[in-house]
């Protein structure tokens, strides 16, 4: 028997809410059962992945060190996701900030207590102009944001790598790509001793709130919401499409511009070629995992940090490639949209007309 799928005339809360779990418990059954087919146990798989990265307080501040920058670039991307506003340029926008916050503490470093928060400036001022790009192409020409923000990551990486490697390279780095270390004006006081939790985590806690105080309390939120969801009824509103974009845009580059900031003032202290492990990518699976919500961004923030530690112990332990965090994610990410289909749709078997002939579906009978 045929089927189709139909929508459901209104999904539960409790279906909406249940998918990011049903997806992340898949994920979870399909890595173990790849571990299996490669000779990895499932013991070993689960305590190299899940519980010897979190094992000692150490383990605990990585944990958080590295769910600040998610959580920090999720929470702005977040905003522009609501209104249909697709930001998927956040890594080249991070590259910016890092760039930027990089350039005032190797030429300025004279501003000795300033240089810090100018540096956090810099790193917002500088994924806001990145960012600024597609939201003026998309405003004003109907450019695709999702492309040209997409390519502008791939001009901000070559930037980086011809810094590192050309005019801001450190002259004593035995010809490293890489530029001098930060004077200790600049890098991020650290909040406990022997870790590297630093203070720009404090910014990713105050991007959540004031995510969750613009989405709760702002008239605009409100105009950027129900531009996502109907765009007809907010022209008829007299809502602005162009200032939707713009916020939507300038805000996820905003934060991650200052994530940008906060990497290499923070664990890094230098600029490298390599100053994020993707964090730009997986911040838009935590900001959906996360149901577009800074709490669910909060705790999908966690288990993303997570899997980048488990990935880091399991080539030690178990020597499985580099690439295992890119899959987790991957996979992740299409469970959750998986999930989300049959949340809002239904599988409804399609009946034989009395004269024999199967009906087709109205929206694919044009096709």
């Amino acid at each position: 028997m045929r089927c189709r799928l139909a929508p459901r005339e209104s999904s539960p809360r409790w279906l909406l809410l249940a998918t990011p779990v049903a997806a992340i418990a898949a994920t979870l059954a399909c890595g173990l059962l790849a571990g299996g087919a490669v000779g990895i146990s499932p013991a070993a798989a689960i305590d190299a992945f899940f519980l010897a990265p979190v094992r000692d307080w150490y383990g605990l501040s990585e944990l958080l060190v590295k769910a600040a920058p998610l959580a920090l670039i999720a929470s702005g991307l977040s905003i522009g996701f609501r209104a249909n506003v697709w930001n998927i340029g956040a890594e080249g926008q991070l590259v910016l900030g890092a760039i930027a916050a990089s350039g005032l503490a190797l030429y300025v470093p004279e501003l000795g207590p300033l240089l810090l928060p100018a540096m956090v400036l810099a790193g917002g001022l500088g994924g806001l102009a990145w960012s600024a790009v597609p939201a003026w192409l998309r405003a004003r020409f109907g450019a695709s944001e999702i492309l040209v923000s997409l390519m502008l990551s791939y001009v901000a990486l070559l930037l980086l790598s011809y810094l590192v490697h050309g005019p801001w390279r450190d002259p004593a780095g035995y010809n490293f790509p890489e530029s001098a270390l930060f004077p200790p004006q600049a890098l991020m006081p650290v909040l406990l001793d022997d870790t590297r939790l630093h203070l720009g985590t404090g910014l990713a806690v105050l991007a959540l709130a004031a995510a969750w105080t613009f989405g709760a309390r702002s008239y605009l939120a409100f105009q950027m919401h129900v531009a996502g969801i109907a765009p007809g009824a907010a022209g008829y509103a007299g809502f602005s499409a162009p200032r939707v974009i713009w916020v939507g845009l300038l805000t996820g580059g905003t934060a991650a511009g200052l994530a940008g900031a906060a990497e290499v003032a923070g664990p890094i202290g230098q600029l490298l070629p390599n100053i994020s492990p993707g964090y730009g990518y997986a911040a838009i699976v935590v900001a959906f995992v996360g149901r577009l919500h800074p709490l669910g961004i909060g705790l999908a923030s966690l288990l993303i940090a997570w899997l980048y530690l488990g990935a880091e112990t399991a080539q030690v332990r178990l020597s499985v490639p580099s690439s295992i965090t890119g899959l987790a994610q991957g996979t992740l990410l299409f469970f959750l949209l998986t999930a989300d289909l049959f949340a809002r749709y239904r599988l409804e078997p399609v009946r034989p007309a009395q004269n024999g002939k199967v009906p087709t579906c109205p929206e694919t009978a044009a096709l």
